[in-house]
């Protein structure tokens, strides 16, 4: 099993960053041969400020290797740094795509409602970089959360489609890996959003580098309901519900166990509970971020590999593609 997930290098990374996506990296790499790229060219669609992109590639690397990923067991890169690759494949499946399955993307629809001039080329394009980053890698395993669906969706429409017109079994056409529970985590002020970098509330948002009293105080004044009973119900508690799964993967036990333990205990004792837990889980990954960012010669050490063993991957997918392409090989 080969698997790839990136991560743009947008902004600090919260909780929802660690549950919904780094903590599968750690576990995935024992799974087969991982490959991880910091998306800082998909990063671009946004203009950040030069030196911020660069400080946040560096951070995001250390939040990754924080969560658990072996640098010795999977491969870490900056996407930018296998550059040619990624765009050259880019380029081959904008060829086969079309207008209208890009224009049915959501996420487009979304970041551009409201603008003047209709969103940038690249971010309209994005979907199209973003099957290329996985079908050049082989990747038969994609971790995605929910609202990334529709993109691999669409990857592996464009790998279908590019078999069937240049031959079978050239790309490796992915699945996805989504988490059943904790796969979407929710804004702990207004649960009906999931917890977000850019939009969400600064109170509602645990970042992975929060004091633990912060992250304790943020749990105890979780946004919940009337109620005052302890259940799961995502459509009727969803602030609950959203609690019960934190609190799931903070400390292991199952749902159902936990509604047990804290259901008729009330919600401020059950939120205090969670906050604790919270703060246990996150204590490691924070004290080890807090080593790694500050030792950028040996991110950099560590990036420079994982960029050397991943392009030899994407070459040898390119060399294929090539070929069957009718391009003209390099002599």
């Amino acid at each position: 099993m080969r698997i790839l997930s990136g991560i743009q290098p947008t902004g600090d990374k919260h909780l929802g960053n660690l549950i919904g996506a780094l903590r599968h990296y750690a576990t995935n790499q024992h799974l087969g041969e991982a490959f991880y790229f910091i998306a800082d060219l998909h990063a671009l669609t946004l203009l950040p400020d030069p030196a911020e992109l660069r400080r946040a590639t560096l951070s995001t690397a250390a939040m990754v290797l924080a969560a658990g990923v072996d640098p010795d067991r999977a491969t870490l890169f900056v996407q930018s740094h296998v550059a040619p690759e990624h765009t050259q494949m880019a380029w081959v499946l904008q060829c086969v795509a079309n207008m209208g399955e890009l224009n049915r993307m959501t996420q487009f629809k979304d970041k551009t409602e409201g603008t003047k001039d209709g969103g940038s080329v690249g971010l309209f394009a994005y979907p199209v970089l973003q099957a290329a980053d996985i079908v050049l890698y082989d990747a038969d395993h994609v971790p995605v959360g929910h609202d990334q669906k529709q993109h691999l969706e669409l990857a592996r429409n464009l790998a279908q489609r590019f078999n069937n017109r240049y031959g079978a079994g050239t790309l490796v056409v992915p699945a996805p890996l989504i988490a059943a529970v904790g796969g979407r985590v929710r804004d702990l002020q207004d649960p009906a959003k999931k917890m977000s970098t850019s939009t969400g509330s600064e109170k509602g948002t645990v970042w992975i580098t929060d004091e633990p009293a912060a992250v304790l105080k943020k749990f105890k004044s979780a946004v919940t309901d009337g109620d005052n009973e302890v259940r799961y119900d995502a459509d009727a508690k969803p602030g609950i519900a959203n609690l019960l799964e934190l609190m799931h993967v903070a400390t292991g036990t199952e749902v159902a166990a936990l509604e047990a333990e804290y259901g008729s205990g009330g919600y401020g004792n059950f939120k205090t509970a969670a906050g604790e837990a919270m703060v246990e889980y996150l204590r490691p990954v924070r004290e080890r971020y807090l080593e790694l960012v500050h030792d950028e010669p040996a991110l950099q050490r560590i990036l420079t590999g994982g960029a050397d063993r991943a392009r030899e991957v994407a070459t040898s997918t390119l060399d294929r593609v090539v070929v069957k392409t009718g391009l003209l090989p390099r002599g």
